[in-house]
């Protein structure tokens, strides 16, 4: 190909790659290559498309050739750097990246993308003064202050991320990401009204941000007053909004019988909650009959995962790679199942891609109190107390599979300490305790309890949890118990623990804890009950609502559960005026608690590992009906 018609047909992929119309760019660089193979800018740009089309390793390829053919390009070596950290290279990545800045120092996109970098690494400390370093060097970078949010975020300081995210819409009012960033903020500072209402600001500019839409569909479980079919509307929303979009024909074998691929899904096969819940399940599944493919995507992988780990015949981490690599990564491991751990928790820009049809049978358990709203998840797993026959179908998309008495099966952590005798035994004030989720106190849960305490007047009420221990996050608390009539004096706020053991030891300072309404905890109650402290619930009309109603009746203890809230009172007030018996639940719920359901691991797995296999008969009785 003469130089001329080879100019003219690189312009020509410019002006394709340019416009998006990425299938034509890429048709005309392959051309590009097969007449100048050891070209830099076309190597440079083919690499930068392969990057945007999910096409990693040759984008890791072309990237790294062309840079050997011109080591002084700082903007190569950041594509590099972003190519690298997508395959998963992160040493490589953070070598390029901060090549790239030492050739170009105030190259802030390239500090930027490194400070992502050592995000990628779990290293988030060592980001923030990288971060420092970009909004110092450009002022108006609506990027890199909200980059410097999203990070202070994972650090838990949401009051310094908003005001980052703030700063980048002050340069940008149009930018959404930093939209979704703010909201976000506000969901974690408890702003929650706010938050949504932020939400709602960015999908008027964006219809179609799913992910936004995915975390105001979290949001809304903790504001007070909506109905169950106001929320459920909002979750078929977000079906309609992602839509079907059948991605290639599943080849798999439709044998009823034969041993069956398990791929598990989540941010949280790590040190998290959701861990407890899913570690034992795993460890005692039937491996003749599944081989399984656990799924990581998040930036930390920590002792826990280390134990996951070696469970799984596959294990990946999706951190920080699009989604068209994930999904090419998951259509090549060819799972029968593929089970979502998160719903619209922690992996709403996924969501869609269960929309695509990445497996046969898909079904969601155990992180998200609700639908996903997807049509392409063909089943939740819950129980019939969580989830009643009948009266929840309605308000689900997927298929309800009730495979266990309860839904949990709750793994212990080794750092537990012991229980202890109720604190008020030996001379303190008797205290009613609640560790969940701030955002889950309403309004009616304060005032249920300001009854209680006013009729056990030598109780207070200690509470723990993010951002009780910052300045807002305190005031406004103590403002919403003032308005439901509890002085400050009868309350201790505490921020969560820096580790396990810390959390847990806590509990030894609890006499009674109570649940919040209608948003049930689900990790606090199983801790509380384990650290000796008896739980008090109030069942709802929701799986939400009915999740302490589900672990209680498991532990052996379901007269625990209220129908009312003068029912949730008078069973506190009861547990406060029996000290003998409080002292004896103390110190023999742990025993109790090793003999229940919840802690049955092998046989929580065995029927875990029988409602799959019921499913993938299910699917393979119809593909085989279809096909007669």
């Amino acid at each position: 190909m003469s130089p001329l018609k080879l100019q003219a047909l690189l312009e020509e992929a410019i002006v394709h790659h340019r416009a998006g119309r990425l299938a034509e760019a890429e048709t005309c660089y392959r051309q590009a290559r097969a007449a100048a193979p050891k070209r830099f800018d076309i190597l440079h740009l083919s690499g930068t498309l392969a990057y945007q089309q999910g096409r990693i390793a040759e984008a890791c390829d072309w990237l790294g050739r062309a840079v050997r053919l011109d080591p002084a390009s700082a903007v190569c070596r950041m594509r590099l750097g972003l190519a690298l950290i997508a395959a998963g290279r992160l040493a490589d990545a953070e070598r390029a990246l901060r090549e790239a800045v030492r050739r170009k120092p105030d190259f802030v996109e390239a500090w930027d993308n490194l400070a992502y970098c050592l995000k990628a690494q779990d290293r988030l400390p060592e980001a923030l003064p990288i971060h420092e370093r970009v909004v110092a060097l450009k002022p108006d970078y609506a990027t890199g202050w909200h980059n410097f949010g999203l990070t202070l975020l994972l650090l838990g300081h949401a009051d310094r991320a908003r005001a980052c995210h703030e700063r980048a819409l002050a340069t940008r009012p149009d930018y959404v990401a930093a939209r979704l960033g703010r909201a976000q903020a506000l969901q974690h500072e408890n702003r929650i009204a706010e938050a949504v209402a932020e939400y709602d600001r960015l999908l008027a500019l964006q219809p179609d941000h799913h992910e936004a839409r995915s975390s105001r569909l979290m949001a809304l479980h903790y504001l007070e007053g909506l109905s169950r079919e106001e929320i459920f509307a909002a979750h078929v929303a977000f079906g309609r909004a992602v839509g079907p979009a059948p991605g290639p024909h599943l080849a798999n074998t439709p044998d009823p019988d034969r041993r069956l691929r398990v791929a598990v899904w989540s941010p949280d096969l790590r040190e998290h909650s959701c861990a407890y819940f899913i570690e034992p399940m795993l460890q005692h599944l039937d491996r003749a009959g599944c081989e399984l493919l656990l799924y990581l995507d998040h930036i930390r992988e920590d002792a826990v995962s280390a134990r996951l780990r070696p469970l799984g015949a596959v294990w990946r981490n999706f951190v920080g790679q699009p989604n068209p690599a994930v999904e090419a990564a998951i259509r090549a491991d060819g799972p029968d199942i593929l089970i979502d751990l998160a719903g619209h928790t922690g992996l709403s820009a996924r969501l869609p891609l269960y929309g695509r049809r990445l497996a046969p049978v898909q079904i969601t358990y155990l992180g998200y109190p609700d639908t996903t709203g997807l049509p392409a998840m063909d089943y939740r797993f819950t129980d019939a107390i969580a989830d009643p026959p009948g009266d929840a179908d309605r308000f689900a998309t997927e298929t309800l599979v009730r495979f266990s008495p309860t839904a949990w099966s709750y793994l212990p952590p080794v750092a537990a300490p012991d229980p202890g005798p109720p604190p008020s035994g030996a001379g303190a004030p008797f205290t009613f305790g609640c560790f969940n989720n701030p955002a889950k106190i309403t309004a009616a849960t304060l005032r249920t309890w300001a009854e209680i305490l006013a009729a056990v007047p030598r109780a207070r009420l200690l509470l723990k949890g993010r951002g009780l221990s910052g300045t807002d996050g305190r005031d406004r608390m103590l403002r919403q118990l003032a308005q439901a009539g509890i002085p400050a004096a009868r309350v201790e706020l505490a921020e969560r623990s820096a580790d396990t053991s810390g959390h847990l030891a806590r509990y030894r300072e609890v006499d009674v804890a109570l649940d919040t309404f209608p948003y049930n905890g689900t990790t606090t109650t199983c801790e509380a009950l384990w650290m000796g402290v008896p739980v008090v619930t109030r069942c709802g009309d929701r799986h939400a609502a009915r999740v302490g109603a589900s672990l209680l009746a498991a532990a052996g203890h379901p007269e625990w559960t209220a129908s009312s809230a003068d029912d949730y009172r008078r069973i506190a007030v009861a547990l406060a005026e029996d000290p003998a018996r409080l002292t004896a639940l103390h110190a023999g719920l742990r025993d109790a608690l090793r003999g229940s359901v919840l802690l049955d691991h092998a046989g929580q797995a065995a029927r875990f590992g029988a409602a799959l296999r019921d499913c993938w008969r299910a699917w393979c009785h119809r593909t085989r009906s279809a096909a007669a």
